[in-house]
């Protein structure tokens, strides 16, 4: 389901980006591609930290043990990651270093506590916004360095995959959300 999910947050993305790009001249109100962008952020930022705002302080080190599950990440560990390859991805976007110190793709080891990888969490998306405020129409096709080790890579290309990143992960803080019996903000 989360694929789905995934793959059409993509569609619609790309189908809006193409909508913005197709403008020669911008008409009173149009929106820009930064804006077009995040929007797509401010959407799953709009579920992604309520979830990881939900899960209480003693269940977030919880992952599931049982099945097929054996060594996923904990809820704790999922909040990091996104938030990590969310500055790692807006540092590629910007050409830059990313602004804190990321440990791994996991995360710093100093983010402990909920309220730390909240904050984290929640910080990394503002990161976000100023990296993809940043693309243009100039710059939104022109090749930059991977954050992941490929060659080259689009802003277009990074600016997608934050959104589909963190939707994937968030299918999974959902489930063990209701592991946990922890109703996701978006389903009250």
């Amino acid at each position: 389901m989360h694929k789905i999910n995934f793959l059409f947050s993509f569609l619609l993305l790309m189908a809006c980006s193409g909508l913005a790009l197709g403008q020669d001249t911008k008409a009173a109100g149009s929106p820009t591609i930064a804006q077009v962008m995040n929007r797509g952020v401010f959407s799953v930022e709009g579920e992604f930290v309520p979830a990881a705002e939900a899960m209480p302080e003693d269940k977030y080190s919880f992952a599931p043990a049982s099945g097929e599950f054996n060594g996923v990440r904990t809820f704790a560990q999922e909040v990091k990651h996104v938030a990590a390859v969310n500055y790692l991805v807006g540092a590629s976007i910007l050409e830059e270093k990313p602004p804190v110190n990321l440990g791994s793709e996991n995360g710093p080891d100093s983010v402990k506590t909920k309220a730390d990888a909240v904050k984290f969490l929640k910080d990394s998306f503002a990161y976000v916004h100023k990296a993809i405020s940043s693309i243009n129409s100039t710059n939104l096709l022109t090749p930059i360095k991977s954050p992941f080790g490929e060659d080259k890579v689009t802003r277009l290309d990074l600016a997608t995959l934050i959104v589909g990143h963190c939707f994937d992960h968030y299918g999974q803080m959902v489930e063990y959300l209701r592991m946990n019996g922890v109703v996701p903000p978006a389903s009250r």
